[in-house]
C-alpha cells in the first residue's frame, strides 16, 4: 500500500514537471472524447464558496470560431490551434434563486430536511444581498481561477498540454458568444491540445525558486 502511495506521488509530481505552458499546439492531433469527460467532469467538481458553482466553462471545438477569436487574443496563435479552447466564464449575478436553487439540490441529492437547512440558508441569502455586483463578481473570479488550476492539474496527469491564458478582451468574446444572453462574463482561457514537435519550450528546464524560498513550516 506505501508503495502504491509513493508511486501515485511520483506520479503526480512527474506530471507537474512535465507540464509547461504550451505555445505550440499541433493542430493535427485532437483530443479525444473520453477526455474531454474528464475535463468537463473535473471542472464540475471544483471546490466553491458555498458550493454555489457561480461559474461556467464554454468548450470550443469550432475552428472557425477559434480563428475568429484568436483575433481578441493578441493574435495568440494557441487560441487557434488547440484541439479545444475552454473559455472560463463567471456568472453576471448570483441572485436569491441560485441560492435556493442550490439548496433545493442538496435536499434532493441528500435528502437534506428543509429544517436542517432553513437557517443557512437564510444566512446565505442574507449575506448576498449585502453584497454589492462588483463584489459578488470578484468572488466569483476568484473561483474561476481555482478552476484554472483544478484543470491545468487535471490535464497534466492526463498528458493533455494547456496553456492558461489572461491576454484576451473579453468584451469581445463575450459579443460572439452571445454570453449576455446567457448572464456569463468570460475571465480566463485555457486552450488544451498536444504540444507540436518544434515548440522550443517544452524542452526547457522548469525555472523556479527553491523549497526554502518559498515554504514557510511554523
Amino acid at each position: 500500500m506505501l508503495k502504491q502511495v509513493q508511486q501515485s506521488l511520483m506520479n503526480i509530481l512527474e506530471s507537474l514537471q512535465w507540464r509547461y505552458a504550451c505555445k505550440k499546439f499541433d493542430n493535427t492531433q485532437i483530443i479525444p472524447d473520453d477526455k474531454i469527460n474528464i475535463l468537463k467532469e473535473a471542472f464540475n467538481l471544483t471546490a466553491t464558496s458555498f458550493g454555489l458553482q457561480p461559474i461556467k466553462m464554454i468548450l470550443i471545438k469550432n475552428k472557425k470560431l477559434q480563428a475568429e477569436l484568436t483575433t481578441h487574443s493578441f493574435n495568440q496563435q494557441q487560441v487557434a490551434t488547440a484541439s479545444h479552447l475552454l473559455v472560463i466564464c463567471i456568472d453576471k449575478d448570483t441572485s436569491p434563486q441560485d441560492i435556493d436553487d442550490n439548496f433545493d439540490r442538496e435536499k434532493k441529492i441528500r435528502g437534506t430536511s428543509e429544517e436542517v437547512i432553513a437557517s443557512f440558508r437564510k444566512f446565505l441569502k442574507d449575506t448576498y444581498a449585502n453584497k454589492s455586483l462588483e463584489e459578488k463578481q470578484q468572488s466569483a473570479i476568484y473561483q474561476a481561477y481555482i478552476v484554472l488550476g483544478n484543470l491545468m492539474t487535471v490535464c497534466a496527469l492526463e498528458k493533455i498540454d494547456s496553456c492558461p491564458m489572461e491576454g484576451f478582451n473579453p468584451d469581445k468574446y463575450d459579443e460572439i458568444l452571445d454570453l449576455e444572453s446567457k448572464n456569463l462574463k468570460s475571465v480566463l482561457l485555457l486552450p488544451i491540445g498536444y504540444r507540436a514537435d518544434d515548440d522550443f519550450m517544452s524542452k526547457l528546464k522548469k525555472v523556479r525558486k527553491p523549497l526554502s524560498e518559498t515554504i514557510i513550516e511554523l
